[in-house]
């Protein structure tokens, strides 16, 4: 088993009978040197600093206790993904509907919408028409490419490759 593996076993009794959940367990350097552990915790109503420090707090102590890397120092750092995280679980996806969602598709392909449900197996994005531009010039791609779906438009989780929260300031 690999560190991270061990890490999130580490991390199941502390998630709160799946009220918490794991998105990521990041481990950086290499035994010898500094180490440095970033774990990525969510839940379906968010996570506060304070579940965050608590969890920081038991799963250091535990891993110091099992010399986990050995005799190397290391750092861990404890916190919720972030707006710039990429989507992971169909439960994020569920918190975010109502919002604006980018996903980049396995064929290279994106489509930007409003997310408006989340299914099993994938999602809806309701993808506005794109404005055109004023400049009369076509560029090649332009003309290559044809022009995304608009409306309603289901994306299969399969075809996802990357999706995130598009953050909006108005």
């Amino acid at each position: 088993m690999d560190d991270k593996a061990k890490i999130n076993e580490l991390l199941h009794p502390y998630l709160n009978d799946d009220h918490l959940y794991v998105v990521d367990v990041q481990v950086v350097g290499r035994r010898g040197g500094r180490i440095k552990v970033t774990v990525l915790l969510d839940s379906d109503s968010g996570i506060t600093i304070e579940e965050c420090a608590s969890i920081s707090r038991r799963l250091g102590a535990q891993m110091d206790e099992l010399n986990f890397f050995d005799e190397s120092p290391f750092t861990l750092e404890v916190s919720s993904p972030g707006i710039d995280f990429p989507l992971t679980f169909q439960r994020q996806y569920v918190r975010n509907i109502g919002r604006t969602v980018v996903a980049t598709l396995l064929d290279g392909s994106t489509r930007k919408g409003t997310l408006e449900s989340v299914a099993d197996d994938h999602i809806v994005l309701n993808i506005e028409a794109e404005k055109k531009s004023k400049s009369k010039k076509k560029k090649e791609a332009d003309l290559v490419t044809e022009a995304p779906p608009v409306g309603p438009t289901p994306i299969p989780f399969g075809q996802i490759k990357k999706a995130n929260v598009e953050v909006s300031f108005k």
